[in-house]
């Protein structure tokens, strides 16, 4: 296995591989064409860690990595948050008003709407931010653009004509740490701890009602519930959650056990130390 690499998706230069630097700076980030394939680097052990974004404060979640997680055979160990900044960068040599289009992720767009507004740029969506700026860079064009992150610019050659052009300056991502070792050591007494866990309730009456009311009487904050489909069957639901705490003490243990009892399937899927930064926007 290999013990330095850490796995992400996008291209060099997204904002993945700048939380990969800025959580790991001693680890080797490794591009990863899908989120997919990133899971698969971790789980084959070519890389020690994945670095995988799961929500942001704008946007929502990621679509695709919650249902991919059950089945990832990995546990989350960490969480990561990042504040986010695109930026606007063109080819050396290239003004703001020679821009009639401008490349990047749907998901940046959405975050840019502002300055692409302002601009009267023409969107042309790509996978990913930093390969918005890689092309542009092979391919020079004086009207066209990227909304890539710092990192891309210095990257692949580009000039930034605007900085931080997102519309809402606290917008931040948040990224779990993947890994395919059982034997990752847990988090020390006394460090304040999340469990992330994936469950299907019975088909009874109430069932998520009373599967729930555990966690209310027993005092345990439930900070995330989203439902998502398996299998593209609507008949079977499962739903993603994460408290604060942890699986040993007595009123999350409580609380896993009434979950259990409405429940035909359960799992944690990782408990790992809640990220500082919770503190500072909590």
């Amino acid at each position: 296995m290999s013990r330095n690499r850490i796995a992400f998706q996008g291209e060099l230069g997204a904002n993945s591989h700048e939380a990969c630097l800025a959580a790991f700076p001693d680890m080797e980030p490794v591009p990863c064409a899908t989120f997919e394939e990133a899971f698969e680097a971790v789980r084959a052990g070519e890389c020690r860690l994945g670095m995988i974004p799961v929500e942001n404060s704008i946007a929502g979640r990621v679509a695709d990595v919650h249902h991919l997680l059950p089945s990832s055979g990995l546990r989350i160990i960490g969480e990561h948050f990042k504040p986010i900044h695109f930026q606007l960068m063109a080819n050396p040599g290239v003004r703001v008003e020679d821009l009639k289009s401008v490349a990047s992720m749907p998901i940046a767009f959405a975050q840019c709407r502002g300055t692409i507004a302002r601009l009267g740029l023409a969107r042309e969506p790509v996978s990913d931010t930093a390969l918005a700026a890689r092309q542009l860079s092979e391919r020079p064009d004086p009207n066209r653009a990227a909304i890539a992150p710092a990192l891309a610019a210095r990257l692949y050659g580009l000039d930034i004509l605007e900085r931080d052009i997102e519309d809402t300056h606290n917008n931040t991502t948040r990224f779990l740490v993947m890994t395919a070792d059982a034997d990752a050591p847990a988090p020390g007494p006394g460090v304040k701890c999340v469990t992330s866990f994936v469950f299907r309730v019975r088909n009874l009456p109430a069932a998520l009602y009373k599967a729930l009311g555990g966690f209310a009487t027993n005092g345990v904050n439930m900070t995330k519930l989203e439902s998502y489909m398996e299998n593209a069957a609507f008949t079977a639901t499962f739903f993603y959650s994460e408290i604060d705490g942890r699986p040993g003490d007595e009123a999350v243990a409580r609380a896993f056990e009434e979950l259990q009892f409405f429940s035909e399937r359960f799992e944690i899927l990782g408990v790992y130390p809640a990220d500082p930064y919770r503190a500072q926007v909590g």
